[in-house]
């Protein structure tokens, strides 16, 4: 490596993408909850920027992550909805996996000499830690210990991690605390100065939920039952896995990492399925929950920092994505940006002076949507939401397009629409459809365009696959 050529990868700034589970707007004491207290998460929001307007891929996990990593919409990858394990059925969903042709933010990274880790949750392939399917390191991490989706049987003393294509079996302590004993210990161990990409995805506080005792006894005076004291601690504990990773980033010198904080989605419901008994993550007054399309279901808490660096602090109601993480890395540090379409934007502005105007809409198409409407834009400060019917019935739930129900998707015909004014109604409390004659014609016309975009560059699975 040449003299100027060092010099410019030491000028590249470190960077750790922090990722929460099921992490509700309104779950940190920095985004308005009452009881539980995140100290360290949030000094990193009074001393960066707190993002007030930041909103997810997707409202369920594995498209979430997909959209993330690529800076696309997941329908793109052929990514809907959660993807479960292997099953001897005819549910096509265990089929479905990230594909090698997209490319992904550590790949982009490592071709101007990063160095690449995941640490925490994967679930982007149905048959985790398998040759059939490619696994994280196929799509650029020099380093991996995961789990495919939940940590199991619980956070507490889980067994199910995998380090780089080895089962590591039964460990002590909890998830989000030994997701980030494994990232210290990769960063001690790394031999090189390039800089790093570290990606940790926390279980927490996604079910089944399970914290320290001492936190727990700590929020149950607090806590309507002991239930929902254990979901506090869950994330209280998150809190202070973030605050060792920090602290340990500070130790070492790291006076030029960029560090991004937010969540897969809005938080589970209380009870929807059996294991769900500690889901009392709250949406902030935000409508829905995780799984629906409207605004708790993917608008979730965001943060970004550049420790050591002098830019913009403070909050932001500028509207920003996960989508928008891989264009912004890429321009900071001088990767190219992959040749396919994106659907982010870079948010480098924002980071020098405050100002960010996204041009792009974004747009959600949601087939398993919880809620009526699967369809969902927001652009500017308006949302509009459709449903979708097909020959006079409404589109029923589904968990993926592919050849057996492709042309039932792609002809269906977007209707029932509501809007709504999130700048005034963030809560989406009052339909502007009728009222804002103007507006809606616009907005409907940029969704049925918009759509008709998104429906054509979706992957659709072939049933023989």
């Amino acid at each position: 490596m040449g003299r100027s050529q060092g010099r410019q990868q030491q000028n590249r700034p470190n960077i750790v993408v922090f990722l929460c589970d099921d992490l509700g707007y309104g779950d940190l004491s920095s985004f308005g909850h009452p009881t539980i207290k995140t100290p360290n998460i949030d000094q990193l929001a009074e001393t960066g920027i707190k993002m007030t307007n930041f909103y997810s891929a997707a409202p369920v996990c594995s498209p979430s992550r997909v959209g993330l990593l690529t800076g696309r919409s997941p329908n793109r990858a052929g990514v809907y909805d959660f993807i479960p394990g292997p099953k001897k059925s005819e549910d096509l969903r265990h089929l479905v996996h990230l594909q090698k042709g997209e490319e992904t933010i550590p790949q982009r990274l490592k071709t101007v000499g990063y160095s690449t880790a995941l640490v925490g949750k994967w679930h982007c392939s149905s048959l985790f830690n398998h040759p059939a399917q490619p696994q994280p390191d196929a799509f650029g991490f020099d380093y991996w210990f995961a789990t495919h989706n939940n940590a199991s049987p619980s956070h507490e003393n889980p067994k199910n991690f995998v380090r780089n294509g080895k089962d590591v079996g039964p460990m002590e302590g909890f998830s989000c605390q030994i997701v980030v004993d494994e990232a210290i210990d990769w960063l001690d161990k790394k031999d090189d100065d390039a800089p790093f990409y570290l990606q940790v995805t926390f279980h927490e506080p996604h079910e089944p939920i399970a914290s320290p005792e001492d936190l727990v006894k700590e929020y149950l005076p607090y806590a309507n039952n002991e239930a929902e004291a254990q979901f506090f601690a869950n994330v209280a504990n998150v809190d202070k896995a973030v605050g060792r990773l920090l602290d340990y980033l500070k130790r070492k010198g790291a006076d030029n990492t960029i560090v991004i904080f937010t969540s897969d989605n809005g938080p589970e419901t209380l009870n929807r399925y059996s294991r769900a008994q500690r889901s009392f993550g709250r949406t902030g007054g935000l409508k829905g929950r995780k799984l629906w399309t409207t605004e708790a279901g993917f608008h979730v808490p965001g943060i970004v920092k550049w420790m050591g660096r002098d830019t913009y602090s403070g909050t932001t109601d500028a509207v920003v994505s996960a989508l928008d993480i891989l264009p912004t890395l890429c321009e900071i540090t001088g990767a190219e940006l992959p040749n396919k379409e994106l659907d982010g934007e870079s948010f480098v502005s924002l980071l020098k002076n405050g100002q960010f105007f996204r041009k792009k809409p974004l747009i959600w198409g949601f087939y398993n949507a919880l809620n009526e409407h699967q369809v969902a834009m927001r652009h500017g400060d308006y949302k509009i939401l459709a449903r979708l019917k097909y020959k006079g019935d409404y589109l029923p739930r589904l968990n993926n397009i592919h050849s057996g129900n492709e042309a039932l998707v792609k002809t269906s015909e977007l209707t029932d629409f509501e809007l709504y004014n999130l700048k005034d109604d963030p809560r989406e409390t009052t339909d502007l459809s009728v009222d804002s004659p103007v507006v809606f014609g616009q907005m409907k016309r940029l969704l049925e365009k918009e759509y008709g975009l998104l429906l054509k560059g979706s992957h659709v699975w072939q049933n023989e696959e």
